[in-house]
């Protein structure tokens, strides 16, 4: 008996790994979260029929605040909480597991493709030169944090490139846009006055990481920005020094 956490991958119900397939459909109890990511190219109904068991989906407070029952329902039987892309890409599984610890619950992970792996690939970049990721989150009233943006400036001083992650609140269907991101580095780099961003500086927008034919394409924020990317989820590359063959690549990918 333990609580198995399971990774879908990035975009649809064959991303996942036979493994995770295998252990999926032995469990007891099937529960997931995308609070954090989701599967674009799949919805619930699909998941359920491919996976061939029923899946409850839980709010963020399901998890984070009611983890404790997860753990405690897997002390008698085989529970996954599956999730989009990897599972330990949030550190509220990484929470999860020091619960089972705690508890004295076997807790198994079965990792699967995420977009750290993924956006290196698409955009011809080494995944030794990213330095630390960062997320953008939306505006609220009288609330716009500059300290997504430390981790872009930081990666920049030290030639490294970004990875930049995209504010999701699924609970309101809202998943932030690749224009709208650019739109909010611009405006960060402005208040924390790094004028090396702006219009004209190269970043690389990937949409739909996973799927058959994803987007993803590199040019001038500013052109970036007012392009049409498509269905969610977005992220936004920004490169730092580009050897020889990262610069061939990212300019076969130039809007």
């Amino acid at each position: 008996m333990a609580l198995w956490l399971i990774g879908l991958g990035l975009h649809d119900v064959e991303d996942v790994t036979v493994k995770g397939l295998k252990q999926i459909r032995a469990c007891d109890a099937v529960y997931a979260e995308f609070y954090t990511a989701i599967l674009g190219g799949t919805g619930h109904d699909a998941l359920e029929a491919f996976l061939e068991k029923e899946v409850h989906v839980l709010p963020r407070e399901g998890v984070e605040a009611g983890g404790k029952d997860l753990v405690a329902e897997a002390a008698d039987k085989d529970v996954c909480l599956l999730t989009a892309g990897d599972p330990m890409a949030a550190t509220t599984h990484t929470e999860l597991v020091v619960r089972c610890k705690d508890a004295g619950v076997p807790c198994r992970i079965i990792h699967a493709p995420s977009i750290y792996a993924a956006a290196p690939g698409l955009t011809g970049l080494q995944h030794y030169k990213f330095g630390r990721t960062t997320t953008l989150v939306r505006p609220e009233a009288n609330w716009m944090p500059t300290s997504p943006f430390d981790a872009v400036q930081e990666n920049h001083e030290l030639g490294n490139h970004t990875l930049v992650l995209l504010d999701i609140k699924a609970d309101e269907s809202y998943y932030m846009p690749a224009n709208e991101g650019i739109g909010l580095l611009l405006k960060l780099a402005e208040m924390t006055g790094n004028d090396w961003f702006n219009e004209e500086t190269q970043v690389a927008v990937i949409a739909r990481a996973g799927a058959d034919e994803p987007h993803v394409v590199t040019g001038p924020a500013g052109a970036l920005q007012g392009m049409d990317h498509g269905e969610p989820l977005h992220c936004i590359v920004v490169p730092g020094g580009l050897q020889v063959v990262e610069q061939e690549f990212w300019d076969s990918l130039q809007c």
